[in-house]
């Protein structure tokens, strides 16, 4: 299953869902939308910086990861990122594979 890191900085306004709901009660909300695409999570943290919450989760596939995103960025209360995560081997497949590729100005 694809995989990917979510980084996200909650507004004002998710701040004060936050604070009115706790991180337990946000946890659950969080698993319920990755596990009703078919998905896991794997890790959750809150941190403080230019990132209120981490996640790594696993999808079926990207349209998932996006379909959620969307809904998410649409509700005001986050801003995010979703990174996709490669493992060590899809890095070495990727490595192998033949690329034709000419450099600017080359």
């Amino acid at each position: 299953m694809p995989k990917f890191l979510i980084q996200a900085a909650y507004t004002p306004e998710g701040t004060q869902g936050l604070l009115a709901e706790g991180a337990s009660g946000r946890r659950a909300a969080v698993d319920q939308v990755v596990t009703g695409l078919g998905g896991t999570v794997e890790a959750m943290y809150y941190a403080f910086g230019e990132d209120d919450l981490v996640c790594i989760v696993d999808f079926p596939d990207p349209v998932s990861m996006a379909a959620v995103s969307l809904r998410v960025k649409a509700s005001g209360a986050l801003r995010t990122r979703a990174t996709p995560l490669l493992t060590v081997g899809e890095l070495d497949e990727a490595a192998r594979r033949e690329v034709s590729f000419r450099a600017p100005g080359a």
